[in-house]
């Protein structure tokens, strides 16, 4: 199943408090539970201004209607190809 990286433009993102992050959170999966079990959330980066999420879906099309649905921004949404870590490096 493919991967995705979903780029959301979310000013202030890095200052939103546990209690928001958790309702977002809430919000996410109950959406992903009308959507059905072909689309998973992975894990989310926070950072300043954005929220980077790593989903696995069998295409970009059900992460927009993820995103759509829940009312989030998904202001990119890329194709994840590869993945690579220090363990690349070796033979």
């Amino acid at each position: 199943m493919p991967k995705y990286l979903i780029e959301r433009e979310l000013p202030g993102a890095g200052k939103l408090t546990s209690e928001q992050l958790h309702a977002i959170s809430q919000k996410s999966c109950e959406v992903l539970k009308q959507l059905g079990p072909q689309i998973q959330w992975l894990q989310s980066y926070v950072t300043d201004d954005k929220i980077y999420c790593v989903y696995i879906a069998p295409n970009a099309e059900i992460v927009r209607e993820h995103a759509r649905q829940g009312g989030f921004p998904a202001n990119r949404i890329s194709a994840i190809k590869r993945i690579i870590d220090p363990t690349t490096s070796e033979a």
